[in-house]
C-alpha cells in the first residue's frame, strides 16, 4: 500500500492532513481503515480533489486516503446495460463502445466514487436522472475496516440494505466506496442542441413552449449573466431522422438555431476559489428563480429544477435572499463551496428537516467520528 506523509499539497478545505494512504484494492482500504480506527485517525476520502473545497472543513484531519489507485473497470456487462466501476477512476476516461454512463461530469477530473459522494449531475440528469438513480450497487469500507455491500449487478435487484442511497450525497462521512454498480444506456445515434436567446420576462413562455412540443429533450439548460438575457439551450438525442425533426420543431417554436453546445453548457458558474450556491425549485417556479437571482446571474437546469448560482459581493445578504426565494419556490438552497471568510459568515447547509435521522445514521455508521467529521450539514 502507498503510505506517506503529507505535503503542503495535502490539505482539505485548508486542513492539512498528517499522512496519506492509496490502497489499490477494497482488502487493503479495509486493513487500511482498521488501522486507522485502532489509531482514533480522523479520515477524510480524496478523488480527484474537485471537490475537496466543497462543505465545511473537517474539525480534524489525521488521514486522506486517496482513491487514485482504485480505478478501472471490474466488469462491463454490455447484454445486461451494466457496469461495475472502482471508485477512484475518472469520469472522463469511461468508454463503453455503443453504451454510456450517462452521468455528466461538471468539474474535469472528477471520479465515480466523488461524484457519488456529492451526489453531482449534469444537464442529462433530465432525461436519464442522476447518479443516485443510476447506482444498482455499492462495495463500502466501514469506519473500522468492516466491508459491506449491498444491490447487485441487475436492475431490480433489491436485495439488502440500501446503501447506496445513503452513501450518495453523504460527503464522505459514512465511510469508503471503493467499487460501485451502475445501470448504462445506449449511446443515441444522433445529438442536436437547439439554442435561443430571450428577454428574462420570455424564459416562462419559452419553457411551456418546449414542454408543449412534447420532443422528450434529454436536457434543458438555461445561462443568464447578470442583469442580461437568458439563454436557453436544448438537448435531443435519438435516430437521425427523429432529432432532425425534434431539433426542426424546436428551432420554429424558440426562434432558435441548431449547432454546438453553448461553451457555458455543464459547467458551473462560479470561478476557482469563489462561492457557488445550489438552487432547487419546482419546475413551474423555476422562471421566477431565474428572475430572482438577476442580480447575480444563474445557470442550470431548467428541465430538472436545479440551478447554479456564482455569489459576489455581500455573499451573506444574497444567500439568505436566494435562500428564501428558493423556499418560496418550493426548494431550497445550499452552499456548495466557498472560501473561508464566507464559511465563517453563513449557513453552508440552510435548515435540514431530516437532521435528527441523518444524526442517528452517522451514530450507527462512525459512531466514533472518524469520517471527515464536520464537513456535512449540522456538524455531522
Amino acid at each position: 500500500m502507498d503510505w506517506r506523509p503529507a505535503t503542503d499539497d495535502d490539505h482539505v478545505a485548508g486542513v492539512p492532513a498528517r499522512f496519506v494512504a492509496a490502497p489499490e484494492s477494497t482488502e487493503e482500504a479495509s486493513e487500511l481503515l482498521r488501522a486507522a480506527a485502532a489509531q482514533d485517525f480522523a479520515v477524510v476520502v480524496r478523488g480527484g480533489g474537485t471537490k475537496l473545497a466543497w462543505g465545511m472543513p473537517p474539525r480534524r484531519l489525521d488521514l486522506i486516503v486517496d482513491t487514485g489507485r482504485l480505478t478501472g473497470v471490474v466488469e462491463h456487462a454490455a447484454g445486461d446495460l451494466i457496469t461495475v466501476l472502482r471508485a477512484g477512476t475518472p469520469l472522463s476516461t469511461l468508454d463503453f463502445g455503443t453504451q454510456q454512463l450517462a452521468l455528466d461530469s461538471p468539474l474535469p477530473g472528477a471520479t465515480v466514487g466523488g461524484a457519488l459522494a456529492t451526489n453531482t449531475s449534469g444537464p442529462r440528469r433530465m432525461l436519464y436522472g442522476t447518479a443516485r438513480d443510476l447506482l444498482i450497487g455499492i462495495t463500502v469500507v466501514r469506519p473500522g475496516g468492516t466491508v459491506a455491500r449491498a444491490g447487485g449487478k441487475v436492475v431490480k435487484n433489491v436485495a439488502g440494505y440500501d446503501l447506496g442511497k445513503l452513501f450518495t450525497g453523504s460527503y464522505g462521512t459514512l465511510g469508503l466506496i471503493t467499487e460501485c454498480a451502475f445501470r448504462l444506456h445506449p449511446v443515441a445515434p444522433a445529438r442536436a442542441v437547439v439554442t435561443c436567446t430571450a428577454p428574462p420576462a420570455e424564459v416562462g413562455t419559452l419553457l411551456a413552449a418546449i414542454r408543449d412540443e412534447q420532443v422528450v429533450p434529454s436536457a434543458v439548460e438555461v445561462d443568464r449573466p447578470p442583469h442580461g438575457p437568458v439563454t436557453v439551450a436544448v438537448l435531443v438525442e435519438g435516430t437521425a431522422e427523429g432529432v432532425h425533426d425534434r431539433a426542426a420543431r424546436l428551432e420554429k417554436v424558440l426562434g432558435g438555431r441548431t449547432g454546438d453546445p453553448p461553451p457555458w453548457w455543464g459547467a458551473y458558474p462560479w470561478p476557482h476559489g469563489g462561492t457557488g450556491l445550489k438552487l432547487t425549485a419546482a419546475l413551474s417556479r423555476v422562471p421566477a428563480l431565474i428572475e430572482a437571482a438577476a442580480e447575480t446571474g444563474i445557470r442550470g437546469s431548467a428541465g430538472s429544477g436545479v440551478l447554479y448560482v456564482s455569489a459576489t459581493g455581500d455573499v451573506p445578504r444574497i444567500v439568505e435572499r436566494l435562500r428564501a426565494e428558493a423556499v418560496r419556490a418550493g426548494g431550497h438552497a445550499v452552499v456548495l463551496t466557498a472560501p473561508a471568510d464566507v464559511r465563517r459568515s453563513v449557513d453552508m447547509w440552510g435548515p435540514a428537516p431530516g437532521l435528527a435521522l441523518m444524526r442517528r445514521v452517522k451514530d450507527q455508521f462512525d459512531p466514533g467520528r472518524q469520517f471527515a467529521p464536520g464537513r456535512f450539514v449540522g456538524g455531522i
